[in-house]
């Protein structure tokens, strides 16, 4: 079989079938679900009661405020970002003004960071889920880098607005593959710039050869309709040099007028402008405008200059060579540092969003890690989205904006139980009777291979046996529930077992405080355990790399003051799975509170959405923690859901809900 070859481009296998026809990928446009609405105020919560509530609300987009309104609420996004962006095609192609990503390109799966405890600083190893993550990208070198980066520049390019640019940021590694496919993307028209910047001070001793100093961001604009805004950069002495002429209007240098060197072809037209005929670069109407305002200089041999007076200029404007002081490699004394090895320093990614975007623009990052894009896109009131993989990033980003003074309301997001069910129906097969029986089958029976249990049958509720333990696997799409448990709790009891593990993605609220004693009265010990969202990687599945850790143990309670006033005090915390931790961390740890990075308190949860009114966390500056919240004044008789959310120092969150009763 022979095709047709009528064009340059890049070919990898899976790119096209035998036939020379082009592979498209299905796309999945799945719903969001917001999981944490983050600074938004009591309003935003009881302009939504009149809906039914759930455990998340889901994002929709038809009803909510367009990137062009100022209520636009910032979005960071869990998940993997192929899904994300195909997921925010309806309602954001063609909107994002800008997009930088900066995609994993090092050669090595070296994805420790520095995190915290106490006083202490030890590496976080990568979790499996970044793992996968990396072998998707370079598990078969050059080629599934190519497939990963390939199918997500071509969403990129639905997204970006016809007036939009991308930043993509890379190395010496993937640099020449990286340009051919964004030339078969986007175009080789909508080459605007190859940026150089200094990544390094100094090459490493070690180097063999010339050592790297530099990385590339290409720029590329969706078409023609982009918009660059000049940028500059402060001067320095030997950028002031040059202004050594001066007159009474200050100091000045001399730029050429007529065209040098290469410019000055036998075709380009000649005309007269204070009795010289040369070729000009500017039409007579900008030379005689000059002339006009004295900023013409004639030199002894007859030809002329323009003045260009220093304190006419903003700076030194900036070219697509950025090894400026301006932008310096990160430095580890900055309080910027967040530990996380591939950090970009705030003055690259300020000068990328100047020159890019206006104030109220969206912009976005898809790789986003630990959230500078985002922080500088706030500071500088650009709307943004971010989106990563990895859960240590998204808290990363959580508190990183909220350090910001006068941060604006965002939305935490994924695209939860949704794409476990597309994952579902493309690892099992479509439901198509809807009675669940097929597919399911197959989904329990693959949970129990990972979790090391065996299938049984016979049962109702109980799907498995691990040792002398039986096992339920809770469903794809739906929280397990207190009745879920009791029905299993039973079964075991007429099994005459011991022992119930219970497996679930997601949990009713307050199920584990309930449930934990009613088992231990009937005899039985209950154990649950979160299904990680790895079991939907291929790779790490099949190698069986996937860990089931039990449920945090939390505690906190209410108390009232004299004046009426409420508290809500978090008085244990515990990680069941401390054999899971290294010893390293675990002998840094003097107290419970040590796991605990972050806690937040919603005093009015409805079933939907958290959205904390009161929040603590620890920072690089400031590693205290509060254990008590600030007082709570609720005027209002009658019974509250008191919501608590703890996130842990590697970025897992633990959730426990207490009731209130104000008289």
């Amino acid at each position: 079989m022979s095709f047709e070859i009528n064009r340059l481009e890049l070919v990898w296998p899976g790119k096209y079938d035998e036939d020379g026809n082009l592979i498209i990928e299905p796309e999945a446009r799945l719903p969001f679900q917001i999981v944490e609405r983050v600074k938004q105020t009591r309003a935003t919560r009881e302009a939504r009661e009149k809906r039914v509530a759930t455990l998340f609300d889901i994002w929709d987009g038809n009803n909510e405020p367009t990137p062009t309104e100022d209520d636009f609420k910032n979005k960071l996004i869990w998940g993997d970002n192929k899904l994300v962006m195909e997921s925010l095609l309806d309602n954001f192609s063609g909107k994002i003004k800008l997009i930088y990503i900066d995609p994993p390109f090092a050669v090595g799966s070296d994805f420790a960071l520095e995190v915290e405890i106490g006083n202490d600083e030890i590496l976080k190893e990568s979790s499996i889920i970044e793992e996968v993550a990396y072998r998707d990208t370079w598990g078969k070198g050059n080629d599934s880098y190519i497939k990963m980066i390939h199918s997500r520049l071509k969403l990129i390019h639905q997204l970006l607005a016809e007036d939009g640019a991308l930043f993509l940021h890379c190395d010496y590694r993937t640099s020449s593959l990286t340009r051919i496919i964004l030339d078969e993307i986007f175009g080789t028209d909508s080459y605007r710039n190859e940026i150089i910047w200094r990544k390094t001070n100094s090459p490493k001793f070690q180097s063999t050869g010339l050592g790297n100093q530099y990385d590339s961001i290409f720029v590329y604009s969706k078409s023609d309709k982009s918009k660059f805004s000049k940028v500059f950069r402060p001067f320095d002495e030997k950028s002031l040099k040059p202004y050594s002429y001066e007159d009474e209007r200050g100091k000045y240098r001399l730029i050429e007028i007529e065209a040098q060197g290469v410019q000055r072809s036998p075709n380009r037209k000649q005309f007269e402008f204070k009795g010289r005929v040369a070729p000009y670069l500017y039409n007579i109407n900008q030379l005689n405008e000059w002339d006009q305002n004295g900023m013409i200089y004639e030199s002894g041999g007859g030809r002329f200059s323009k003045k260009q007076y220093l304190a006419d200029m903003e700076g030194v404007l900036v070219s697509d060579l950025w090894v400026d002081d301006g932008v310096s490699p990160l430095q580890g004394s900055k309080p910027e540092v967040t530990g996380y090895p591939t950090q970009k320093p705030e003055s690259l990614l300020e000068r990328v969003i100047k020159f890019a975007s206006n104030e109220g623009d969206l912009v976005a990052d898809f790789f986003c890690g630990s959230g500078t894009t985002l922080a500088v896109a706030e500071r500088l009131g650009r709307k943004w989205i971010g989106t990563d993989l990895g859960r240590f990033a998204i808290h990363t980003c959580r508190k990183r904006l909220l350090q910001i003074e006068n941060c604006r309301p965002f939305e935490i997001l994924n695209l939860g139980n949704y794409e476990r069910q597309y994952w579902s129906n493309i690892s099992f097969g479509e439901d198509l009777d809807e009675d669940g029986k097929i597919s399911l089958l197959e989904y329990i029976a693959f949970i129990l291979k990972l979790y090391g249990a065996t299938a049984i049958s016979g049962a109702i509720y109980l799907h498995g046996k691990m040792k002398s333990a039986f096992v339920h696997v809770g469903s794809v799409s739906s929280p397990v529930t207190v009745k879920e448990i009791e029905m299993c709790i039973d079964e075991t009891i007429a099994l005459q077992g011991k022992e119930l593990h219970v497996l679930g993605w997601e949990w009713e609220m307050g199920l584990i405080d309930t449930l934990t004693d009613f088992a231990k009265a009937k005899g039985i010990k209950l154990i649950a355990l979160q299904i990680p969202r790895e079991v939907m990687e291929a790779e790490a599945a099949r190698k069986g790399q996937i860990k089931f850790f039990e449920l945090s143990y939390l505690e906190s309670e209410i108390t009232k003051d004299k004046n009426g006033n409420y508290f809500c005090t978090l008085t244990d915390f515990m990680i069941p799975n401390s054999e899971l931790i290294s010893p390293e961390v675990r002998k840094r740890v003097t107290k419970w509170s040590d796991y605990v990075d972050y806690w937040a308190v919603d005093w009015d949860f409805k079933n939907d959405t958290f959205m904390p009114k009161w929040m603590d966390y620890r920072t690089k500056r400031d590693r205290t923690l509060k254990l008590k919240t600030s007082p709570e004044k609720i005027d209002k008789p009658g019974t509250y859901k008191v919501m608590v959310k703890v996130v842990d120092i590697f970025g897992n969150d633990t959730t426990k809900v207490l009731e209130l009763k104000v008289k």
